[in-house]
């Protein structure tokens, strides 16, 4: 199932084409899980143009976890990126991991840039908790709170100097926290503070994302928009079986203008 067939897309006219974009977080892939995923995973050759990955890879951030991720994506010919989630954080052994996953030729997405063409670009971070609305938390108060709204402020500053440097007419943005109260309608209250923070929004609208992708909350809402009217989606794998898709990835296409000049 395509974009098309669950959120409306602009009407491409016959001069257009697209960048097809298969996206999802969460896999949560322990040592165990090796083949569960990977003919799931090697059908995005045909269904899409890139692959993104918004995090939770793996189970406890585990080397061996990250090598099974490996295994699992070991048939998946397009270009891959992702960020990190907090799962892939808990064993404390990120280097270990982000060098498992580029020599495999993953494009992992903390604030740099990906170009995928000269019309596609990405860019990501893993985000951060803190809050929506007036319900955010501020750096008031012990050291600690401020420590903790500062590592929030650390990733929109790391997704904003992404924005920047990113030239193309198509900006993708790669999350793992919620930028939105919108996609994460349906969890429990209580936890709305612990995933995602609103703070995320703001250059995604000032840099006019095309596109946002997230994962982490797994019984949240599938769709919504930021207040500039940026898509995001919540492709967390739970979510994406809760819709009832018929991949293990949703698809996104990105139109793309072709020039009218004729060539000479």
């Amino acid at each position: 199932m395509h974009a098309s067939s669950i959120s409306e897309i602009p009407q491409r006219r016959t001069t257009d084409r697209v960048v097809r974009i298969a996206a999802v977080g969460d896999l949560h892939c322990g040592e165990e899980d090796r083949g569960v995923f990977r003919d799931h995973l090697s059908r995005a050759n045909g269904d899409a143009d890139v692959l993104i990955l918004c995090g939770d890879l793996t189970r406890r951030g585990l080397p061996g976890e990250f090598r099974t991720v490996i295994g699992e994506l070991a048939d998946v010919k397009i270009p891959i990126a992702t960020v990190l989630g907090n799962h892939d954080y808990e064993s404390g052994r990120v280097e270990e991991g982000e060098a498992i996953l580029r020599e495999r030729g993953i494009h992992i997405l903390s604030g740099d840039p990906f170009q995928l063409n000269e019309q596609v670009g990405f860019v990501g971070t893993k985000g951060y908790m803190g809050g929506f609305g007036r319900a955010a938390l501020t750096a008031f108060g012990e050291a600690e709170t401020k420590a903790f709204v500062a590592a929030t402020l650390d990733e929109v500053q790391r997704l904003e100097m992404g924005l920047r440097r990113l030239a193309t007419p198509v900006r993708v943005v790669v999350l793992h926290y919620a930028p939105i109260l919108g996609t994460i309608a349906g969890e429990p209250e209580v936890i709305y503070p612990f995933l995602g923070c609103d703070r995320l929004a703001e250059p995604l609208d000032r840099y006019e994302a095309t596109v946002v992708f997230h994962g982490h909350a797994h019984t949240g809402a599938f769709e919504g928009q930021t207040a500039g009217g940026v898509p995001v989606f919540n492709v967390s794998l739970p979510v994406l079986r809760k819709i009832g898709l018929d991949t293990m990835y949703y698809v996104y296409d990105v139109p793309l203008i072709q020039a009218l000049t004729a060539r000479p």
